[in-house]
Formats: C-alpha cells, sequence, structure tokens
C-alpha cells in the first residue's frame, strides 16, 4: 500500500509537544514497524481517541499489523465522522478486502476511486471487482 495521500493534521500543540511528538513518531513508523506505531500511539489514543487524524494512523497501523477488526472498527470511525476522507475509505476497502468480504471492500473502494483516481486506487477496486465477479459466476 502506498503512502497517505493526504497529510492528516496532527494533533493540535495544544495537546502537547509530547502528544504532537508521539504522533510523528507513529506517522513515522506506521510502515515499517506498525505494532512500535501503536505503542507510540497509546497516549493520543486515550487522551484523543475521537481525533480522526489518531483514529487514521490507527487504522493504518492496525491494518499494518493485521490486527484487520481493529482497522475496521478505527477506519469506520474516521469515515463516519468525515465520510469523504477517500484514503480512509481506501484503507478500510484493503481491510475489508483482506478480511474476506468483497462486496463491502467494493463499495469503499468505488467510493475512493471516485473522488480520487489513483492508480493504487484503481488497481485495488480492479482487483476486488475481478474476485466478486468470480463469487457471482
Amino acid at each position: 500500500m502506498g503512502e497517505d495521500t493526504g497529510s492528516p493534521q496532527p494533533p493540535g500543540e495544544t495537546s502537547g509537544p509530547a502528544l504532537h511528538a508521539a504522533f510523528r513518531q507513529a506517522e513515522d513508523l506506521v510502515r515499517r514497524r506498525p505494532l512500535d506505531a501503536l505503542k507510540a500511539l497509546e497516549p493520543l489514543l486515550d487522551s484523543e481517541p475521537d481525533a480522526t487524524s489518531v483514529q487514521l494512523l490507527a487504522g493504518r497501523a492496525y491494518f499494518h499489523s493485521a490486527q484487520l477488526h481493529r482497522a475496521e472498527h478505527a477506519l469506520n470511525r474516521v469515515v463516519a465522522r468525515d465520510p469523504t476522507d477517500h484514503y480512509a475509505r481506501f484503507v478500510l476497502g484493503r481491510t475489508l478486502q483482506r478480511l474476506g468480504r468483497f462486496a463491502e471492500a467494493l463499495a469503499q473502494l468505488r467510493m475512493a476511486t471516485a473522488m480520487r483516481p489513483l492508480p493504487e486506487y484503481q488497481d485495488a477496486l480492479g482487483q476486488v471487482a475481478a474476485r466478486v465477479a468470480l463469487r457471482e459466476d
């Protein structure tokens, strides 16, 4: 999965420099060491559990560490708060794909691709659409 195409805003400076640093550290670790990213995010998940940027980063870390149900939960929270977040929908679609829930994945990937037709989104959409078509035969 490619890098985040949007740049989520970290928790505000009002939350303290330590929390801001924790967010940036987690952001740097999310793809290479997702479990370490989750550890860095712990104080943010405790202090700012409703922040969409925190939930999106947690969802990505859960996805990359194969904690797919947790990823789904975090990403659904992001999409509920911001239905126009194409990247959250993309990662949610990929999560649902990995869970074998292809029809649900297809819906999320279609929306993400419609919002922002990036090659990575289009490739994932094509893979899932082909999988759904095979199941319908």
